[in-house]
């Protein structure tokens, strides 16, 4: 696996576009660029959550802000390495004001991670579901297509694009079928043959390197998503309450944010360097950290300490969700000789650690979350 000296070497001075910043994993890819000097731009919208990950980092309301510069805030003091934090506020679906801040800041780098992300979201909202995830990856890589400048594109989509059979024991290697089930699946099954089809068309003619990254669960402090199995537990251990599952049984990929977030760094930094690289990826644990929702909830209140109490709701648990969804990782393991770091014990102690700094202030969270960052960069 690449390390993080190299990594910092390659994006130090590079500018750098997230769509999708403010959110989970965005706020926390948004930390890791600017630790190693990127100029980083994002547009998102304003999180969904209350509390939201991205103001308890970068101080309360930023979010709500449509342009501002960011740093974190550290035991009183402001700063983020020798690297920029640039906010945008808009809608992913409004290409006027996504072109005119694309053509602005010209990035080098794309990391497109935009998206209505939940399952049970999309079969409220299917149309706008589509919209964001399908045709937000459209005007994104338009912006590209107008403007050559990029020299290398990351479309983040999610282990869900798959025709999933649910078969034991198989895990869904990348030239499988894609035809995700639910709306937010299928979404992001589409955002794939999208991406596949710029590539092809015009940004390979282009020297523009593509590659899409289907990353399993993941997990990490600082995630206040709704109907998410790990926000659920932080909500539970917080407020004292009952942690009710729905689908104790249903087996799942989990792996800690930062995992596939240095893949998505490598695999930008890579292609870039070398076009063979360009294609499209799993992102996901080894078998042994496939485990169930039930044993998850589990290690958490081990890990939490507090004895939370797990129960099982009776009758209807809700529309449609897989009960069993593995990946391959091979493809990503012998290309970039890459290897997970943190198993699901590890994992799961890091939003527990993460959770109680924050309790005690935000200040303390964000001291911890670049702890974690500086801990998993020099394993």
């Amino acid at each position: 696996m690449t390390d993080f000296k190299k990594l910092a070497e390659f994006y130090k001075g590079k500018r750098v576009l997230i769509t999708g910043h403010t959110g989970f994993k965005g706020s926390y890819l948004s930390v890791i660029l600017g630790m190693m000097g990127a100029e980083v731009y994002g547009y998102a919208l304003k999180p969904s959550t209350d509390p939201c990950l991205f103001d308890i980092i970068y101080g309360d309301g930023m979010s709500s802000r449509t342009e501002t510069e960011l740093n974190i805030k550290l035991g009183g003091t402001e700063k983020l390495g020798s690297g920029i934090v640039e906010s945008r506020i808009a809608d992913i679906r409004d290409m006027d004001r996504l072109w005119e801040y694309y053509n602005r800041i010209d990035p080098e780098i794309v990391i497109h991670m935009a998206a209505q992300p939940l399952v049970r979201e999309s079969y409220r909202i299917p149309r706008e579901t589509y919209e964001i995830n399908a045709m937000g990856t459209v005007n994104i890589l338009e912006c590209i297509r107008r403007k050559p400048g990029c020299i290398s594109f990351v479309n983040v989509t999610t282990d869900k694009v798959y025709y999933n059979e649910e078969k034991p024991g198989y895990g869904y290697k990348e030239d499988d079928k894609l035809d995700g089930f639910d709306p937010y699946a299928n979404s992001k099954s589409c955002s794939e043959l999208i991406t596949h089809s710029y590539a092809a068309s015009f940004l390979k003619e282009q020297g523009v390197a593509v590659s899409t990254a289907r990353a399993g669960n993941v997990i990490g402090g600082g995630d206040f998503s709704l109907d998410r199995i790990i926000p659920d537990c932080v909500k539970a251990a917080v407020n004292g309450t009952e942690m009710v599952l729905r689908n104790p049984g249903s087996i799942r990929p989990y792996q800690h944010a930062f995992e596939p977030l240095f893949v998505y760094l490598t695999i930008a930094m890579e292609q870039a360097l070398n076009p063979e690289y360009a294609g499209w990826y799993n992102v996901g644990p080894d078998e042994e950290d496939c485990v169930t929702t039930g044993k998850l909830c589990k290690i958490f209140a081990y890990e939490y300490g507090n004895n939370m109490q797990i129960s099982t709701p009776n009758g209807d648990n809700g529309p449609h969700e897989a009960g069993l969804l593995l990946l391959d990782n091979s493809k990503i393991k012998s290309r970039f000789k890459w290897e997970p770091i943190w198993h699901i014990d590890r994992a799961v102690r890091a939003v527990c650690d993460w959770t109680k700094a924050w309790q005690r202030s935000n200040i303390e969270a964000n001291e911890e979350l670049i702890a974690q960052i500086t801990e998993y960069a020099k394993q």
